[in-house]
C-alpha cells in the first residue's frame, strides 16, 4: 500500500512539473559556444557548454509558450564577442516584448577591470540586480596594439613585408612602432562605431538620456552603491534574493528550467519527419586553412577547413529537401587558396538556392572573401568585418643567427629557390615576385567583391585597401545587407524559399553513425566534410610561426587585437 502511495505521489509530482509555470535561466559564466562540435576533441570540450543557436531558439519558441513567465540570466566574467552579446540583447528584447519578466544579474561586471560588454547585455532587461559586494566597470572601449619592432631589432630579427593597402595593418605590429595615420583612423572609428551602439542600447534599456550615458561611461567604474544611485543597477542583492522574487513573481509553484534544455526538449517533442523540406545550417568558425576543419589537441582553437565547409555547402546544395542555406561565418580570415576554395561553393549554391551569410563577431578578410557570393549577408552593428586586403612577408633572422655563432648556407639550384629562407632577406628580383603576388590577390579580391555587391572597381577600391569596419558602418557602405542575428537570417531564409515560419533547421553536414565510422568514399561523400583533430598547434605555416614565435596565419586575416569583448 506504501510502495502504491509513493508511485502515485511520483506520478502526481511530474504531472504537476508537466504543467507548472517555467522560469526559463541561463547561466553565462562560462560564456556560449558558436556551433555544433566540429570534431570529437570539440564534443569533449564543449560538453557542458551552452550553444547560441540553443539559446535563441529556446526563447523564440518562449515568447509563445504561455507556461514560460520570466526569464533570469547570470552573466559572468567569461567574455562573450559583441556580436554576439547584440544576439542576445535582441532575443531578450523580443522576449521582453512579449510581457514576460526578464531579470539579470550579475556578482560584479567587472572586478577591478572593464565591464561595459557585459554590462551592455545587463541592460536589456526589465530588472538588473548586482551583488552588493560587485562594481559595474562601465569604462568606455579602447583597442590596444603593441608594436614590437623595437624588441626584434634589439635580437636581431627583421621583417620583410608588403600589404595592399594602408589600412592592412596586421603586419604592424612588426614593421612599425607607432600607429601610422590610416592605422590610428580606422580603429578610431571602430572604437567610435561600438560605442555608439552601448550609448544608445543602455539609453533605451536603462531609460536614460543617451549624453547622461556618455556622461556616466567618462565617471566610471562604479561601486555597487554609486550603480544604484546612477541608475545603472536596480538593485543590490545576492543571488538566492533574486531568483526568490523572480519565483515568486511567476508563482510559487513555479520551476527552473536551463533555456538550452527548454529548446532541445521542444526539438525531441517536434522532431520533423525524415523528408519534410527546411533550411541547411552550415558552420564556419575559426581561422580558413586548406583541408578539413579541426581542432589541435594541443591548444590554438578552432578551425574552418576548406574541404569540410565546400563539402557541406555541397550535401546541402544536393539535397532536394533543402531549399535554402544560411552560412554561420565567424572568422578573421586566413588562406587566400582555402578562403577562395569556400567562395566557389557559395556561388555554384547560390544558382540552385537562396544562401543567406549570418556573420557572428567577426568575418574579416577571408572571412568576408568566403561570405561575399552571398544572396544576403547580414551582420550585427559590432560584428568585425571587410579588411579587404592581403599582407604577405617573412622574419628575416641572420643578424639574431650571427649574433649567437650559427652560421647559415644554403646550396640551391634555380634564381629563387631559397627565397622564403628565413636566413636572408628578399633579393630586388624576389620583391618583385612578392609585390606580383600581393597584386593579384588584391585585384581579385576586390573584383569578386565588386561583382558579388554590384558595386564599381572604383567604389570597392575606396571601401577596401584592407580597412576593418563594424557591422553597422559596412551596412551603411552596401558591404553588408541587413543588420540581424542568426534568427533574423534563418526566418529570411524560410521566406526567400517559400518555407513555412517554422520550416526545419538542418545542421550540415548530417552524417549517420556508420557514416562517421566507414569514412568518405569519395570527395564528394557526405562523410568528406567531417572534421579531424590536428596533430600540429599552429596549422600549415608551423614552421613559420615556429621561428618568428607566433601563431599561423593566413595573408588574408584580421588580427586579434582588434576582438572587443
Amino acid at each position: 500500500m506504501d510502495a502504491g502511495k509513493a508511485i502515485f505521489e511520483t506520478v502526481d509530482k511530474l504531472r504537476q512539473r508537466r504543467t507548472a509555470p517555467l522560469v526559463l535561466e541561463l547561466d553565462l559564466t562560462e560564456g556560449l559556444t558558436e556551433g555544433p562540435p566540429a570534431d570529437p576533441l570539440a564534443a569533449v570540450l564543449s560538453m557542458r557548454k551552452t550553444r547560441l543557436a540553443d539559446v535563441l531558439s529556446g526563447l523564440k519558441r518562449a515568447r509563445q509558450d504561455p507556461r514560460v513567465k520570466a526569464l533570469v540570466v547570470k552573466i559572468g566574467g567569461n567574455p562573450l564577442g559583441l556580436a554576439m552579446v547584440q544576439e542576445l540583447r535582441q532575443a531578450v528584447i523580443h522576449f521582453r516584448a512579449s510581457g514576460k519578466l526578464t531579470v539579470a544579474f550579475g556578482e560584479t561586471f567587472g572586478e577591478f577591470g572593464g565591464g561595459t560588454v557585459p554590462y551592455y547585455l545587463a541592460s536589456a532587461f526589465e530588472r538588473l540586480y548586482l551583488q552588493p559586494s560587485g562594481d559595474v566597470g562601465l569604462t568606455g572601449v579602447a583597442l590596444e596594439q603593441r608594436f614590437v619592432k623595437g624588441a626584434l631589432g634589439k635580437l636581431g630579427v627583421g621583417y620583410e613585408a608588403g600589404q595592399r593597402h594602408e589600412y592592412k595593418t596586421a603586419v604592424n605590429t612588426f614593421t612599425q612602432d607607432h600607429m601610422t595615420d590610416p592605422h590610428r583612423e580606422s580603429m578610431a572609428r571602430i572604437v567610435e562605431s561600438v560605442t555608439e551602439s552601448f550609448v544608445a542600447g543602455i539609453a533605451d534599456g536603462r531609460r536614460l538620456d543617451p549624453g547622461k550615458v556618455r556622461e556616466l561611461i567618462d565617471r566610471g567604474p562604479f561601486t555597487a552603491s554609486e550603480a544604484q544611485e546612477a541608475g545603472l543597477v536596480d538593485g543590490l542583492a545576492y543571488r538566492d534574493e533574486v531568483y526568490a522574487e523572480v519565483k515568486a513573481a511567476a508563482g510559487e509553484d513555479s520551476h527552473l528550467l536551463y533555456v538550452s534544455r527548454y529548446a532541445r526538449g521542444a526539438a525531441v517533442r517536434k522532431l520533423p519527419q525524415p523528408m519534410t523540406d527546411g533550411v541547411a545550417l552550415v558552420h564556419g568558425h575559426g581561422m580558413i586553412k586548406t583541408g578539413r576543419s579541426g581542432r589541435s589537441p594541443l591548444g590554438g582553437g578552432g578551425a574552418m577547413g576548406s574541404d569540410t565547409i565546400s563539402a557541406a555547402l555541397r550535401a546541402a546544395r544536393r539535397d532536394e529537401h533543402v531549399k535554402a542555406v544560411v552560412f554561420r561565418v565567424d572568422s578573421p580570415g586566413g588562406s587566400y587558396v582555402a578562403s577562395d576554395t569556400v567562395w566557389r561553393e557559395v556561388v555554384l549554391t547560390r544558382k540552385v538556392k537562396p544562401v543567406i551569410v549570418s556573420m557572428g563577431d567577426m568575418a574579416a578578410s577571408g572571412g568576408y572573401f568566403v561570405a561575399m557570393a552571398a544572396d544576403v549577408i547580414m551582420a550585427q552593428p559590432g560584428t568585425l568585418t571587410g579588411s579587404i586586403g592581403v599582407y604577405g612577408g617573412k622574419p628575416v633572422l641572420s643578424e639574431m643567427l650571427s649574433k649567437i655563432g650559427i652560421n647559415s648556407e644554403m646550396v640551391s639550384e634555380g634564381a629563387n629557390a631559397g627565397m622564403f629562407s628565413t636566413s636572408r632577406g628578399f633579393s630586388p628580383e624576389q620583391w618583385e615576385r612578392v609585390n606580383a603576388w600581393l597584386d593579384r590577390i588584391y585585384d581579385d579580391f576586390v573584383n569578386k567583391v565588386a561583382k558579388s555587391r554590384d558595386l564599381s572597381r572604383e567604389r570597392t577600391h575606396e571601401l577596401a585597401r584592407g580597412r576593418v569596419w563594424t557591422g553597422a558602418d559596412a551596412q551603411a557602405r552596401g558591404l553588408v545587407d541587413e543588420l540581424g542575428g542568426l534568427e533574423d537570417a534563418l526566418a529570411l531564409a524560410r521566406k526567400r524559399a517559400g518555407l513555412a515560419e517554422d520550416a526545419p533547421v538542418r545542421t550540415y553536414p548530417r552524417l549517420n553513425p556508420l557514416e562517421r565510422l566507414r569514412g568518405p568514399e569519395s570527395s564528394e561523400d557526405r562523410s568528406a566534410a567531417l572534421a579531424r583533430i590536428r596533430l600540429d598547434a599552429w596549422g600549415p605555416l608551423a614552421r613559420l610561426s615556429a621561428e618568428l614565435g607566433l601563431p599561423a596565419a593566413g595573408p588574408l586575416l584580421l588580427p586579434a587585437w582588434y576582438i572587443i569583448r
